[in-house]
C-alpha cells in the first residue's frame, strides 16, 4: 500500500473496525480476516489489536472473553449504543467529505490542462 493510503487509512480506521462488528461480534482475528477479504490487505494485527483496545476504553465496544480451543480466552466485541451512535457519525462524516472531495475532482479535473 502506498503511504499516502496508509496514512488515510489510519484516520478512518476506526470507522471501518466499527461497521465490521455491525454484522457481528468477533474478536481481533477474525476482525482482521473480514478486513482483508475487503481488499484492506496491509493492515497488520497489531494495528486492529491497539485500536480494539483504545475504541473498548472509549466504551464504543462490550467485551465478553470467551474460552478458546487455543490457547487463552479470546476477548469478542460487541458494538454497544455508543459504538453505534459512533459509526452513524463517521459514515455522517464520511458521506460529506466523500461529496466534497468528488465535487472538487470534477471542478478541478475540468480545468486542469487548460491554464
Amino acid at each position: 500500500m502506498a503511504k499516502q493510503e496508509t496514512e488515510m487509512l489510519k484516520g478512518i480506521l476506526e470507522g471501518i473496525v466499527l461497521a465490521v462488528l455491525v454484522g457481528r461480534p468477533a474478536h481481533g482475528y477474525e476482525i482482521t480476516a473480514s478486513l482483508r477479504e475487503q481488499g484492506f490487505t496491509d493492515i497488520a494485527e497489531g494495528t486492529v489489536y491497539a485500536l480494539l483496545v483504545r475504541i473498548e476504553q472509549r466504551g464504543l465496544v462490550d467485551v465478553e472473553k470467551v474460552p478458546s480451543e487455543k490457547g487463552p480466552p479470546r476477548k469478542v466485541f460487541t458494538l454497544n449504543a455508543r459504538g453505534r451512535e459512533q459509526l452513524a457519525g463517521f459514515w455522517e462524516a464520511w458521506t460529506f467529505l466523500a461529496g466534497r472531495l468528488d465535487h472538487l475532482k470534477r471542478t478541478t479535473s475540468s480545468t486542469n490542462g487548460q491554464d
